[in-house]
């Protein structure tokens, strides 16, 4: 791809939604505001059976078939579950939301460093960061970062602190993680503390947030699962290794916040997709939903953030509000974003 004179080849955001590591606890949910055991993890030894895909000359063979599958899938994993009086798993993190998006931390271009300010802060003064605000007050309210652990719970509460103000309070299971047309008093004054921080009206807003999951006596939880680059050969080593910190159960910051910019239903639909309407996908500069293995914002399609963001840096008019809308996401989200000079 040749070079776009416009854009600075040297040109970085600092992400300004920050949350910290979640800490996984259990508790019961009649008592769930007053006591709390941090959760451990716990090592399995499993003697599993064989279940992947076979090639065929052994499914056509039934002895080497019974051969096979008569081999043992040994294991050895990490767990998390609840002890046996607790059903309540809480989780508990603290998220910090800065200003000062319209300003990169690296750009070796004042003329595009100029041009892009003022297409931000124009931004900031017509829109105020309030959708963008209020969808990132919904994904803490309806507790989408507990991943898995909100699946199959009886009841989901969610607390929201703010240094000097009441604590917030949302019943989760109540909001949906489709889409974004919930509303209500407390999400409206979420949102409205969100929208000043991101529009500088203040520096920074800290939020500490727990969430209560109640999942049943005992029952399994999920941290997040460490990436093993070398797992090696050797069956005494771990083929799945948890997250801890300090030897409590924990959760990535990374997957915390992949669940709290899961905003994106501005994506364009391909005639052959499957979906009837638009599920949120995290913010990314492609559209990248790797469990999916495919990318929703293509650059064909003129869709992906580069292409909108030379556009709206430049002072060039995007086609929607909603464009408008994706470029700032992803420039809230962070990056790396110059130009090469590289095919």
């Amino acid at each position: 791809m040749a070079k776009n004179n416009k854009i600075a080849s040297v040109l970085a955001f600092e992400k300004k939604l920050v949350p910290s590591d979640g800490s996984f606890y259990g508790t019961t949910w009649a008592k769930r505001n007053q006591q709390a055991t941090p959760l451990k993890l716990q090592e399995k030894s499993v003697r599993g059976t064989i279940s992947n895909r076979l090639k065929k000359a052994l499914q056509a063979d039934p002895l080497k078939l019974d051969a096979e599958v008569e081999k043992p899938n040994l294991q050895r994993v990490d767990s998390c579950a609840l002890s046996t009086e607790d059903d309540t798993l809480k989780l508990s993190f603290t998220l910090k939301i800065l200003s000062g998006v319209e300003s990169p931390s690296a750009c070796n271009k004042e003329e595009f460093s100029q041009s892009y300010y003022k297409a931000a802060k124009k931004y900031i003064t017509e829109q105020g960061f309030t959708e963008l605000a209020k969808r990132y007050a919904l994904n803490i309210a309806n507790g989408r970062f507990l991943w898995r652990n909100r699946v199959g719970t009886e009841n989901i509460e969610i607390q929201v602190a703010i240094k000097g103000e009441p604590t917030l309070i949302f019943d989760a299971n109540q909001l949906s993680t489709k889409d974004f047309k919930y509303s209500s008093p407390d999400i409206e004054q979420l949102a409205a503390k969100i929208a000043e921080a991101l529009s500088g009206k203040t520096d920074f807003l800290l939020l500490d947030i727990t969430a209560f999951a109640q999942v049943g006596r005992a029952q399994d939880v999920y941290p997040s699962e460490e990436l093993v680059l070398d797992k090696g050969n050797s069956k005494t080593k771990k083929s799945k290794i948890l997250y801890e910190i300090n030897g409590i159960a924990g959760m990535h910051s990374q997957k915390i916040g992949n669940a709290l910019r899961t905003i994106d239903t501005w994506y364009p639909l391909s005639d052959d997709d499957y979906l009837e309407v638009q599920r949120p996908i995290a913010i990314e500069p492609y559209g990248a939903v790797t469990n999916l293995g495919k990318a929703y914002r293509t650059p064909k399609a003129k869709a992906d953030f580069f292409t909108l963001f030379d556009k709206f840096a430049c002072g060039e008019e995007l086609a929607s509000i909603e464009e408008v809308h994706y470029v700032m996401a992803v420039l809230v989200r962070g990056g790396v974003f110059g130009e090469s000079g590289k095919e």
